[in-house]
């Protein structure tokens, strides 16, 4: 058994994964389509953060592959549809880094009022410009957050602490947290002295915010985005802080980030009361040990059990598992007669079914089986041999 994980994920995961009895390659960087379709050969486990794309060129050259973890949040980067055609099932940990992400939100409130990066940066050049000017309390002022979810709606109980005013736009129907008030877009870019962006990472949002929408914005506020590249024209943005249309500006997340350490550029270099970081909004260390362990987790369990919850792009499925039975997983395109196929494959056996559970989610079918014998490779070749079946296993506990 053979697990691969690379950019740099914690030890944490590795250690998980090496407990569970699979030997582990980590790597430190980021993989080309090239390097990953070769590094995934007789692989059954994946771990990848956000720069390693997973493409269905390299899911096809990975026949043994079972599962896929992205540690992080978004799973943009992974061809989910591919992967379900293949029977192989994604995991994410939506939650562990948000604590993380909002915060250096919060800090990056209070450094672009109070101007910080900016004098830092006077004073390392050399000069003392002790001034008041342009600096401001956080108190009192408007907070706009576009996207109320895990990360915008924990900012906005930090922030109201602080003594400012939150409004928020979101596209979905989410509940307000504390004294937060929905409000429109429009009237968000209206009304706020900082907005803050933390949407996902679907297509309805890429170019979320150009020069259109940095105009429409209170004269004289900041900006701060650390969800995605993509969402943001920067040439906009630097055109806005150049006019001092805008006052000062955050930047985690870039339309092309590199791969690896190395050159970068964007138009929002040099400009003053402009902080850029890169994309470290999820990068601590309790973030990431808290995301190797999640993953891993989820991994392993998906492997000896196959149970499926928290999968993005496999039907929730758990069952409790006796010891005395054999587990035995099969996946299957949404047809119908499939659970009658199975169960008299296994009932022309004599085996019994002591448990059983079927969900389904689009054109994916998935059971879990509990049977009183252990499945031979005769009975896993005929089940696998069912019209319109995509895998067939047992689990590691057979």
């Amino acid at each position: 058994m053979k697990a691969l994980l690379v950019e740099n994920i914690s030890g944490v995961a590795e250690g998980n994964l090496r407990r569970a009895g699979f030997e582990v390659e980590s790597l430190p960087g980021a993989l080309s389509e090239a390097q990953l379709s070769d590094k995934l050969r007789g692989v059954s486990l994946l771990g990848i953060r956000s720069k390693t794309n997973v493409t269905k060129a390299a899911l096809e050259a990975a026949p043994d592959l079972l599962a896929v973890g992205a540690f992080c949040i978004g799973v943009d980067q992974i061809d989910r549809p591919a992967c379900t055609k293949a029977g192989i099932a994604v995991f994410n940990d939506p939650h562990s880094n948000s604590r993380s992400v909002a915060e250096l939100a919060l800090g990056e409130v209070i450094m672009l009022l109070r101007r910080t990066f900016a004098a830092s940066t006077e004073l390392h050049g050399g000069t003392w410009n002790k001034t008041a000017k342009g600096c401001h309390e956080v108190r009192g002022l408007v907070l706009g957050i576009v996207g109320y979810g895990r990360i915008g709606s924990q900012l906005s109980d930090m922030a109201e602490d602080l003594g400012m005013r939150v409004i928020f736009s979101d596209v979905t129907d989410v509940l307000a947290r504390g004294n937060a008030k929905r409000v429109t877009f429009d009237e968000l870019l209206e009304q706020a002295d900082v907005v803050t962006l933390h949407v996902d990472g679907k297509p309805r949002n890429r170019n979320l915010f150009g020069a259109e929408e940095f105009a429409r914005m209170k004269a004289g506020a900041s900006f701060i985005n650390l969800s995605r590249g993509f969402v943001v024209d920067h040439e906009a943005l630097a055109k806005s802080l150049r006019s001092g249309r805008l006052a000062g500006a955050a930047i985690d997340v870039f339309p092309n980030e590199p791969a690896a350490k190395g050159p970068f550029q964007t138009p929002l270099q040099g400009l003053p009361n402009v902080i850029l970081t890169p994309h470290i909004g999820g990068s601590t260390e309790e973030a990431q040990s808290n995301i190797g362990q999640f993953v891993s987790a989820r991994l392993v369990e998906y492997f000896q059990t196959g149970t499926t919850s928290m999968s993005v792009n496999f039907p929730g499925c758990q069952l409790e598992q006796s010891d005395e039975s054999h587990r035995l997983v099969h996946i299957h395109q949404n047809v119908p007669g499939m659970l009658l196929a199975v169960n008299a494959a296994l009932a022309r056996r004599g085996m019994n079914i002591e448990r059983q559970v079927l969900d389904t989610r689009g054109d994916l079918g998935y059971a879990i089986y509990d049977v009183n014998r252990p499945c031979d490779d005769d009975l896993l070749r005929e089940l696998a041999a069912i019209p319109h079946t995509i895998r067939v296993r047992t689990a590691l506990r057979q």
